[in-house]
C-alpha cells in the first residue's frame, strides 16, 4: 500500500521537529517552509504568498498546518496577526481546497481560552494553589465561550472560526488542535504550565490521529495535553473524537 502524503508548514519549528521524527518512515513527508529542512522533500515558500505554496500541496493527502507567527516573551504585532496567523491560515486553507486535499489539521493553541484564568476556580489552578480546590473543578470543553488571551489567541479562535467556514463551503475537512504549552526542555517547571503542559509524544501521537481520523469527521476542535492532574482543559472529548489517549503527564516532573 502507498504511504499517505502529508505536508507539514513549519517543520523546522519545535513541534514540526518533533513531529517528522514521529512521522518518519510512515508517511510520505514534505516540508512547507521558508527554510531549508535537511533530509526531507522541501517546498521553500512563505505562507503569506498563495501562488507561491500553492504547488506544494498538489497530490498531498492530509496537510498538518502548524506555520505561524508565535508570541514569545509578549504578544504579537498586529500586522504579524494579520500577515502569518490570518492571510497565512486562509492561504493554506485555500491552496488545500484548491489541490483537493482531503484534510488539514490546523495547529490552534490553547490560548484560544487562556482566558479563563483571570476567573476562579483556573486563577487558583495556574497560581499553583491547588490545596485550595479539593472537590474538583469545571473543565474548560471545546463548546466553551472562547476566553482569547493576547492577539495571538484570538488570531488562533480566527483560524477555528476561518475553518468552520470552509468545512461548511467546501468539501475540506478540518481538524483544529489546541495545543498546550510545549516546551523544548520536554518538562513543566513551574505551577502554571504544571495546568496545560504537552509532552512531545503526546503532541505527535495527537496530531497523527487527527491525520488518521476517518473522513466522517468533517470539523472539530480538540484540545491536547497530557494527562495532567491539575489540567482543565477537557481531554476527554479528544479520547472521544479522535481515540487518542496522552501517555505522559506533567505531575511526573513534582514530588507531592
Amino acid at each position: 500500500m502507498s504511504q499517505t502524503k502529508v505536508l507539514v508548514t513549519g517543520m523546522s519549528g519545535l513541534i514540526g521537529q518533533s513531529l517528522r521524527k514521529h512521522l518518519e518512515g510512515r508517511y510520505e513527508l514534505t516540508a512547507l517552509n521558508r527554510s531549508e529542512v535537511p533530509g526531507v522533500r522541501c517546498h521553500r515558500a512563505d505562507i503569506r504568498d498563495l501562488d507561491a505554496i500553492a504547488s506544494a500541496f498538489e497530490g498531498q493527502d492530509v496537510v498538518v498546518h502548524l506555520a505561524a507567527m508565535v508570541a514569545a516573551g509578549g504578544d504579537l504585532g498586529l500586522q504579524d496577526m494579520l500577515d502569518f496567523n490570518l492571510k497565512g491560515t486562509w492561504n493554506v486553507f485555500e491552496a488545500a481546497r484548491r489541490a483537493g486535499c482531503k484534510r488539514v489539521v490546523f495547529a490552534s493553541s490553547g490560548a484560544t481560552v487562556a482566558g479563563y484564568e483571570k476567573d476562579e476556580p483556573y486563577k487558583t489552578l495556574a497560581a499553583g494553589n491547588f490545596g485550595a480546590l479539593k472537590d474538583g473543578w469545571p473543565m474548560v470543553t471545546h463548546e466553551s465561550p472562547i476566553r482569547p488571551r493576547g492577539l495571538y489567541g484570538c488570531s488562533k479562535a480566527w483560524g477555528e472560526a476561518l475553518a468552520r467556514h470552509f468545512v461548511d463551503s467546501t468539501d475540506l475537512s478540518i481538524v483544529c488542535v489546541r495545543i498546550g504549552r510545549v516546551n523544548e526542555e520536554d518538562k513543566a517547571e513551574d505551577p502554571r504550565t504544571r495546568t496545560v503542559w504537552c509532552s512531545h509524544r503526546d503532541i505527535c501521537g495527537l496530531l497523527e490521529a487527527a491525520v488518521n481520523a476517518p473522513p466522517s469527521l468533517r470539523y472539530d476542535i480538540v484540545f491536547g495535553v497530557s494527562n495532567n492532574r491539575y489540567g482543565y482543559r477537557d481531554m476527554k472529548h479528544t479520547q472521544e473524537s479522535l481515540g487518542f489517549v496522552p501517555q505522559d503527564s506533567s505531575d511526573a516532573f513534582f514530588n507531592d
